[in-house]
């Protein structure tokens, strides 16, 4: 073979689609560590909703761990983001803090839990969706599936406790905090890089000012906690449920793809599950374990498993 012929070939060795990488180790260790602080936020806020408004509970545990950020931020001199940088900061926080859980608080005035964790559980096919009409990710056979056989297993698991006469637009919002969240690693992945804690400051303090805005207008009470659970609960939820969780979102974001990122709103029910009738004796469903299997089946093929090259 001749050298032009050699260089010919590299040329289309290099130019081919390379197989998609599975996470590195440090990677897949935030994103398991994330489920599990994502899943037990669950239960802390049933502690705090019992005796914060949930939207001043949900403006004020934002706006405290957006300052732990901004803190950080100062005592590093990191620089802070202009232009589209800051736009792309600045609508994360609108999406994922305002816009997102106002409407999940909402949501959850009428929708039950169990019918709000399927809906929740759809975030993978919104973000797939999302990720494919901006350009950010290629079309996947398999994630599409992927996503579909894991929201498959949580409507298994949840199927029981779905029922109900609930108002359609309790229904849209709901689904609105899935497709808010399921925006949010595209807009990511669409914008200048941020460095994550500068990021979080801005995102958080945008997203608080936007729910404790919506809760001055909606009449809530300010309250301070009087009970030390609710204390303790909140104490948990600022800073291992915020500080913790979106640190290690934007990490994970940051060496893997969005879809696949995303699939930690599929796996926090089954580990909300087990928490939930841990501590506070909720009963076990018996569809669980098929659900189970089917959601980390639908997990691997459509985040874990990398591709294989062509044979």
């Amino acid at each position: 073979m001749s050298g032009s012929e050699r260089m010919a070939d590299e040329g289309r060795e290099a130019d081919a689609p390379r197989p998609r990488r599975g996470p590195d180790a440090l990677a897949l260790g935030a994103f398991v560590a994330l489920v599990v602080l994502i899943a037990a936020n669950v239960v802390a806020i049933r502690f705090t909703n019992r005796e914060l408004p949930p939207l001043w509970g949900g403006g004020t545990r934002f706006g405290l761990a957006g300052l732990i950020f901004a803190g950080y931020v100062s005592a590093r001199r990191l620089s802070l983001p202009r232009g589209r940088a800051l736009a792309g900061s600045l609508l994360f926080g609108v999406l994922q803090f305002g816009l997102g859980f106002a409407l999940g608080y909402w949501a959850l005035l009428e929708v039950p839990a169990g019918l709000a964790s399927i809906i929740l559980a759809s975030v993978p096919i919104f973000t797939f969706v999302f990720a494919v009409i901006a350009r950010v990710e290629p079309f996947r056979v398999r994630g599409l599936i992927g996503a579909v056989v894991a929201v498959s297993g949580i409507a298994l698991m949840f199927g029981e406790r779905a029922g109900g006469d609930i108002p359609f637009l309790y229904l849209l919002a709901a689904v609105g905090t899935a497709a808010s969240f399921a925006l949010v690693p595209v807009v990511i992945k669409s914008f200048p890089d941020v460095p994550v804690a500068v990021n979080n400051a801005i995102g958080m303090l945008t997203g608080a000012v936007i729910l404790l805005t919506l809760s001055r207008v909606t009449g809530e009470s300010i309250k301070v906690p009087e009970l030390p659970a609710t204390w303790l609960a909140q104490l948990y939820l600022v800073v291992p449920g915020s500080v913790g969780v979106f640190g290690l979102l934007l990490f994970v974001l940051g060496r893997w793809t969005a879809t696949a990122v995303s699939y930690q709103t599929v796996l926090s029910p089954i580990v909300s599950i087990a928490l939930a009738a841990w501590l506070l004796g909720e009963a076990v469903t018996q569809g669980l374990f098929l659900g189970g299997a089917l959601v980390l089946t639908g997990v691997y093929v459509g985040a874990l498993a990398p591709d294989r090259e062509p044979g």
